[in-house]
C-alpha cells in the first residue's frame, strides 16, 4: 500500500470517528474518555462493560451510539427473574392458514446488532451465560439449532458496583470476554449544570446517522491492518503476564495481592485497542504509548485478587500502573 493511500485512509478513520463522536456528543455531557472507550472497542470488534452508580447516561450512551450508527438496537433489563429464553427466544404454536398448528421460532432481544445489557449483575449466572455464546461466536444455539447473529454485533452491559442487595457476580467466563471495562464517574459542575439545560428544558438534541455497517466493518478492516512492531507486540505479552503472580514478569504487589491475571484475551484486547489508538493519533503503526493508554480498561476486569488484596481493598487499577511503570519503563528503547 503506498504512503499516500496510507495516510488517506489514516485520515478518513479520523475524520469518521471525529464525526461519531461529535453526535454522540451532542447527547452526552462529558465523559470524553468514556465515548472513546466504547467507540474504541466496538470499532475493534469488542464488548464493553459500564461500571457506574445508576444516572450517569451509561444506557443513554448505548442508544445514541445505536442512532448515529443506524444500527439496530436492543435493550435487555436483567432481572432476578429473566430466563435465558428472554434473551435468546423460544419456539412458539402458531396455526397455519390451513388450521394445522406448528413451532415458529420467535428471536429474542439478542438478535441485534447494538445489545443492551442493563444492570447485568441482577441476573442470575444461568440467564448471564445465555449471552456467552453470543458474545464469543456470534451465535444463538436453541433447541440444537445454530442461529447466526447479523454483524456487526456488540454487548454493551452495565452494572452498579454500589449497591449489592439482589445481584450475583459475573461469572469470570462471561467476565473475560468484555473487550473493556470502563468506570463511569460523577460529572463535574460545569458538566452537571450542561446536563440540566439540556434536559430541563424544551429543546432536545436531534442526532444524525453518520455511518452505517458497512462503514464501521470498513473501519475494524483498517484497524486490523495496522502493523506492530515484534519489540511492541512483546511488550503487551509481557504486560499480560506480569499480571500473574508466578511469573518472572509480575512485580511484588501482584505476586502479594493477585490471585489470577488475565488471559490471552487481554493480550489480544491490548494489541487491538493500541491499534485504534495509533490511527487516532495519525499513526499506521503501534507504541509503547498506545499500549500505555488501552492497558486499564483491557486489563483490570481480567485481574482476580487474593484474600489479602480484597481485605486491602487494593484496586486493579494501582496494579497496572505499578505494571507500567516497572515493565514498560524496561522495554523503553534508551533515548539519545
Amino acid at each position: 500500500m503506498a504512503v499516500a493511500e496510507v495516510e488517506a485512509r489514516v485520515a478518513r478513520f479520523q475524520e469518521q470517528f471525529a464525526a461519531i463522536r461529535a453526535e454522540i456528543g451532542k447527547v452526552i455531557v462529558g465523559q470524553e474518555a468514556i465515548v472513546e472507550g466504547v467507540l474504541i472497542a466496538v470499532l475493534a470488534g469488542g464488548h464493553v462493560l459500564l461500571e457506574g452508580v445508576p444516572g450517569l447516561g451509561k444506557t443513554l450512551l448505548v442508544r445514541t451510539l445505536a442512532r448515529t450508527l443506524d444500527l439496530k438496537f436492543s435493550r435487555i433489563q436483567f432481572t432476578p427473574d429473566l430466563m435465558p429464553a428472554d434473551i435468546t427466544g423460544t419456539h412458539i404454536v402458531t396455526e397455519t392458514a390451513g388450521g394445522a398448528r406448528q413451532f415458529v421460532f420467535q428471536p429474542g432481544p439478542i438478535f441485534a446488532n447494538v445489545v443492551l445489557a442493563d444492570e447485568i449483575n441482577r441476573a442470575t449466572p444461568k440467564t448471564q451465560s445465555a449471552l456467552l455464546e453470543a458474545m464469543q461466536e456470534q451465535s444463538v444455539t436453541v433447541a440444537r439449532e445454530v442461529r447466526r447473529l447479523e454483524e456487526p454485533f456488540f454487548v454493551l452491559a452495565t452494572q452498579n458496583p454500589i449497591e449489592q442487595e439482589g445481584t450475583y457476580p459475573l461469572p469470570e467466563a462471561q467476565v473475560d470476554r468484555f473487550f473493556f471495562k470502563l468506570l463511569v464517574g460523577v460529572p463535574s459542575l460545569e458538566e452537571l449544570r450542561q446536563i440540566l439545560d439540556r434536559t430541563t428544558g424544551t429543546e432536545e438534541a436531534a442526532v444524525q446517522v453518520v455511518a452505517d455497517a458497512a462503514a464501521l466493518r470498513a473501519l475494524r478492516a483498517l484497524g486490523r491492518a495496522v502493523p506492530i512492531a515484534a519489540h511492541v507486540q512483546e511488550l503487551a505479552l509481557k504486560l499480560t503476564l506480569a499480571t500473574h503472580p508466578q511469573t518472572e514478569y509480575a512485580p511484588e504487589q501482584v505476586k502479594r495481592f493477585v490471585r489470577y491475571g488475565a488471559s490471552p484475551r487481554g493480550a489480544q484486547a491490548l494489541v487491538l485497542a493500541a491499534k485504534i489508538r495509533a490511527i487516532l493519533d495519525g499513526r499506521y503503526h503501534v507504541a509503547f504509548d498506545d499500549l500505555r493508554q488501552v492497558a486499564a480498561p483491557a486489563l483490570r476486569h481480567r485481574i482476580l485478587l487474593n484474600f489479602e488484596g480484597e481485605a486491602e481493598g487494593i484496586q486493579p487499577d494501582s496494579l497496572i500502573a505499578d505494571i507500567l511503570e516497572r515493565v514498560a519503563a524496561a522495554a523503553e528503547p534508551p533515548r539519545c
